[in-house]
């Protein structure tokens, strides 16, 4: 498994179809606490994460059950800077490092992109 993190519009998407070849149409973008798990690349997880949170579905355990061996998961990095007021956004922060975490340590490579650049952290 890939995991790409990195802030918003930092170039994780073009690092996937650029460098690990992954085709645009085998790219499935998170828009609730669905994801199609046929692809070979799950864009958006924190998407996937919000929607868990906010109907009381735990996305850890969600993914746990899942096969992700050959896939290329890409996330964006919340973790640092002001944390959210608002008790909601405060867990889809910790929901999210909790997932990163867990996928990070089955992964076979952790990439940070930064202003399109690449910094391998596994």
């Amino acid at each position: 498994m890939n995991l790409i993190i990195g802030g918003a519009y930092q170039g994780k998407r073009d690092f996937a179809r650029n460098t690990l070849n992954i085709p645009q149409g085998e790219m499935f973008t998170c828009t609730d606490e669905t994801i199609d798990f046929s692809k070979a690349c799950i864009d958006r997880l924190e998407d996937y994460v919000l929607a868990c949170v906010q109907k009381g579905i735990d996305p850890l355990e969600q993914l746990k059950a899942q096969d992700l061996r050959d896939k290329t998961i890409i996330c964006m990095d919340m973790f640092c800077g002001v944390v959210p007021i608002d008790a909601q956004m405060r867990l889809w922060r910790h929901s999210t490092g909790l997932v990163c975490q867990y996928l990070a340590k089955r992964a076979d490579r952790v990439y940070r992109i930064v202003c399109g650049l690449e910094q391998r952290l596994k």
